[in-house]
């Protein structure tokens, strides 16, 4: 029986290719998008999980109201992590570590001690010692246990260990950071390479012990720099020790802010929880938290998952729509083997047995093209994927998924086709293949008004993006040179900026490593006007040189620039942001003083720029005259970039000829920053894609199957004098309603979505309800143009070559 089956299923293929194509190839796309999704799932989950007990592993954060906003850091103070092992026995391990620029960390020039060659590195952090047991970190060089137990060492990744040494041993190696030959790091391990994911992720990770990067630092309970994790005994709940963290608050806080007077900051104190988050959760569920590092929001994996799916059940409606629709086909069929004897469970085995064959041949092909795709798709998410060919239970999951598949899509047509009546198929009566369409109809609803969200989903992503890289930022990003790793030219640096300055394709040079955009020094001070401590306002303070303002042409808005004429720019001077004039309520800004500890006068404002991406709100500044080499920003002249870079490259050489000329441009770094914006938009585009692809499969092969239905009524018409138009309106209009009604289903699904979307961003543009019209237009335009191949052919048939038959 079961033989006969496959021998019905096969000649059904071989008499029905096109229709055989779309229901196979529509649910080849549908497997191979969820394949690929669920590839990108499995890794975005994975992160953390091969901490051993990640469960009782935390990192600590804060959540407290200032300013009348919630705010959730993770910074906390250097004494912050020991006072918490001391104070509470639940707590086993405490560990901290540091990634701020401000300090060191970051970015730098490697060498071996011993050569001259200076080679760029960047992942740099600080940590303690515990931090290391704390993640499990497994070694292939050195142990765990003490390597970083001692002042001025270091522990590198194995790919590291492999660059720099080769032959093995990198174990009791010194290296010199930054040509600083005073402070040389001896190396004590190496992390090994894993296939595993953490957002702890480092190739250099440099001790803190016995390190102050200040006087009186570890003693400090003011400023905040650390990240700090936990790891509790699994005696503790974790909630309860919340409860029991408040009192680090009494104890070591609030003493301090009671001492300087400051109201507001003792209000937030009191105000101020300590939360522990899952060490497995920070990867995916930070949204809110800042904490300054890469990370996914389990929001959107699960969008693209539910995208996915939705592509899938796409997949699935066009076979279920081509199954029923095809039923006056099958009709005649049903009709004689139930006249001989066969009963309805033999007919839904058969329609069972089909649609599973046609559901492991499209797994096979789907499962080849995300095979095709990955590359593809690896570029366009950031990620390194592959598909396991090699375990087991991805064979047995896509042979259990086919089967399932097959059997849900076959379900309904199976029982379906099995239910007609032998007598009314046998007299004819039974027309239902081009009549009972409530269900296909509404299934193409269904498709469209998936298909219409994604694209107008993708219009906004598209337009937000434009819009952050094109809105006035109050500084000029184009044509500035970044030189990176400038602070190994040490005492040179300024000599390298005038001769800089003495070439023709050069306007201006400046000497920070505050700039705006990501990745370079950030710092966080307390300011108030001098006399008026009751009010603090939190901001950052950058040092920057005399020729800041005009290399990034940024627009004073009263007072003056740094001048090199005036001796005290370079002591107590500032110039600050039209923010914090502001927010301190500031008239006449020009000459007051302001301070954060030490008294600075205010000589200049300048109009707000953005400091970080579009989704941060321009925040409070304050600009001094100060110490920051380790970047260098060149404003060129438009028409003489590659000249310029070749001229520059030849005075670098001349400084330090033993380290490469590395540089990017200002507008590349702001791009970057936005990155995961134009990557979701990408991501968006691809599924979108698939989406209208396969229910413009599912739409072609109804409307074809709708004119082979109809063909003799269309030849009769036409005899009868019908035009061309009438016959092209009555094949198209029916379709052109359904996909009406999905626009208007789709629009307010759409609508809520980027609304939702958008509230990541400080600035966001405004979905205006001509996004709307052009998303509605595109669905359009391609459901008519699908429908048009079938219904043009059919107004131009001949009558005479139908009609022979009858």
């Amino acid at each position: 029986m079961f033989k006969n089956y496959l021998k019905i299923a096969w000649r059904t293929i071989k008499n029905e290719k096109l229709f055989t194509f779309i229901k196979i190839g529509g649910l080849a796309i549908g497997i191979a998008a969820c394949a690929l999704i669920a590839l990108f799932i499995q890794d975005e989950l994975s992160y953390d999980q091969h901490i051993v007990e990640k469960d009782n592993v935390f990192r600590v954060y804060s959540e407290g109201v200032y300013d009348g906003d919630k705010e959730r850091v993770t910074w906390f103070q250097a004494p912050f992590a020991k006072a918490l092992k001391t104070d509470f026995p639940e707590i086993e391990k405490s560990g901290r570590y540091l990634t701020s620029e401000l300090f060191g960390a970051g970015n730098k020039q490697l060498r071996i001690e011993g050569e001259i060659q200076n080679y760029f590195e960047s992942n740099f952090i600080f940590a303690d010692q515990e931090l290391l047991e704390l993640f499990e970190i497994p070694f292939v060089e050195g142990k765990i246990e003490n390597a970083l137990s001692e002042p001025a060492t270091i522990v590198i990744s194995q790919d590291k260990a492999d660059k720099y040494f080769p032959n093995g041993n990198a174990v009791g190696n010194t290296l010199i950071l930054d040509n600083d030959t005073n402070k040389p790091y001896k190396i004590t391990g190496v992390m090994k390479n894993t296939s595993a994911k953490s957002h702890f992720d480092y190739d250099f990770i440099i001790t803190m012990e016995g390190r102050d990067f200040y006087p009186g630092e570890n003693e400090n309970w003011r400023a905040t720099n650390y990240y700090t994790y936990i790891k509790i005994n699994d005696q503790t709940n974790a909630q309860q020790l919340e409860q029991k963290l408040l009192s680090v608050v009494e104890k070591y806080l609030i003493p301090i802010e009671q001492e300087n007077g400051n109201a507001d900051d003792i209000k937030y104190l009191k105000s101020l929880q300590y939360k522990l988050q899952p060490v497995h959760e920070i990867h995916l569920r930070s949204r809110g938290i800042q904490d300054g590092l890469k990370h996914s929001d389990i929001r959107f994996t699960w969008l693209f998952a539910a995208i996915a799916g939705f592509i899938l059940i796409l997949a699935c409606i066009n076979f279920i729509n081509l199954s029923t629709a095809k039923s006056a086909n099958r009709a005649k069929e049903v009709g004689l083997r139930k006249t001989i004897g066969a009963f309805r469970h033999n007919l839904v085995s058969q329609f069972l047995v089909e649609s599973i064959l046609f559901s492991l041949g499209s797994f096979v092909i789907g499962i080849g093209l995300a095979w095709l795709l990955l590359p593809m798709f690896n570029s366009v998410a950031s990620k390194s994927l592959f598909i396991p060919w090699d375990q087991w239970w991805f064979i047995l999951i896509m042979v259990a998924s086919s089967l399932f598949i097959g059997f849900l899509a076959g379900l309904y047509p199976a029982y379906y086709l099995s239910s007609f009546k032998p007598i009314q198929v046998l007299k004819g009566s039974l027309s239902i293949g081009s009549k009972s369409g409530k269900l296909r109809s509404g299934l193409v609803i269904f498709q469209f008004t998936t298909s219409i969200v994604l694209i107008i989903s993708t219009l906004v992503i598209h337009q937000q993006m434009d819009f952050i890289l094109n809105k006035e930022l109050g500084y000029s990003k184009d044509q500035v040179l970044v030189v990176k790793g400038t602070s190994t030219l040490g005492d040179e640096v300024e000599n390298f900026k005038d001769q800089l300055l003495q070439l023709p394709e050069v306007k201006h040079v400046t000497i920070s490593e505050y700039l705006p955009i990501e990745g370079t020094k950030r710092n966080t001070n307390q300011f108030w006007e001098d006399g008026k401590r009751e009010t603090t306002i939190g901001g950052q303070i950058w040092r920057v040189d005399h020729d800041y303002l005009k290399t990034l042409g940024i627009k004073l808005k009263e007072g003056r620039d740094f001048s090199l004429d005036f001796a005290s720019d370079s002591i107590e001077n500032v110039i600050i942001n039209q923010t914090l004039v502001t927010k301190l309520g500031l008239k006449d800004p020009i000459g007051k003083i302001i301070t954060n500890g030490r008294p600075k006068t205010i000589i200049g404002v300048v109009e707000d720029f953005h400091l970080n991406n579009l989704k941060e709100d321009i925040t409070p500044l304050v600009m001094a005259v100060g110490n920051s080499q380790g970047i260098i920003s060149v404003k060129l002249s438009s028409a003489q970039i590659d000249s310029a870079l070749s001229s520059i490259a030849a005075v670098w050489q001349t400084k330090v000829p033993n380290q490469s000329f590395r540089y990017t441009f200002l507008d590349q770094d702001f791009a970057l920053m936005h990155e995961d914006v134009q990557r979701i938009g990408k991501i968006f585009n691809a599924f979108a894609f698939l989406a209208i692809l396969v229910a413009c499969l599912g739409l072609f092969a109804l409307s074809a199957f709708m004119v082979e239905q109809r063909k003799k009524e269309i030849s009769i018409r036409v005899v009868l004098g019908a035009s061309f138009r009438s016959i092209y309106k009555l094949l198209t209009i029916n379709f052109l309603k359904l996909i009406f009604v999905a626009v208007l289903i789709s629009i307010p699904i759409a609508w809520y979505m980027m609304s939702r979307w958008l509230e990541d961003f400080a600035y966001r543009m405004s979905i205006g309800w001509e996004l709307f019209v052009e998303g509605a237009i595109i669905a359009l335009l391609i459901a008519i143009f699908t429908i048009s191949y079938q219904s043009i052919g059919a107004a131009l048939i001949k009558p005479l070559k139908s009609l022979r038959t009858e």
